[in-house]
């Protein structure tokens, strides 16, 4: 099975969001519907796919993103910024 850990953010870039799955389709569709009205995501508007990386193992998933959770907002856009510089929605590539 392949798990995703993922970061979101909204149309300006301001607000991002680090999750996991191991379905991210459904799940970019779940913050896109806003299931939870309550949530970060839909609060903030934030369904934009900016990046994502795949792994085969749930607990480096897991560890990975509560390790980018952990970092500065500076840090995370250096991530993103590494493979989309210009914080691109990412939902064609994942298609593709």
């Amino acid at each position: 099975m392949t798990y995703y850990v993922y970061i979101l953010a909204n149309s300006t870039n301001t607000a991002i969001y680090t999750g996991v799955t191991n379905d991210l389709l459904r799940r970019l569709e779940e913050h896109q519907a806003h299931i939870d009205p309550n949530s970060f995501t839909a609060k903030y508007g934030v369904t934009k796919l900016v990046y994502f990386e795949t792994t085969s193992d749930i607990y480096a998933a897991l560890e990975r993103e509560k390790q980018i959770k952990s970092w500065n907002r500076k840090r995370k856009n250096k991530l993103v910024e590494s493979k989309n510089p210009h914080w691109e929605d990412q939902l064609k590539k994942l298609l593709s």
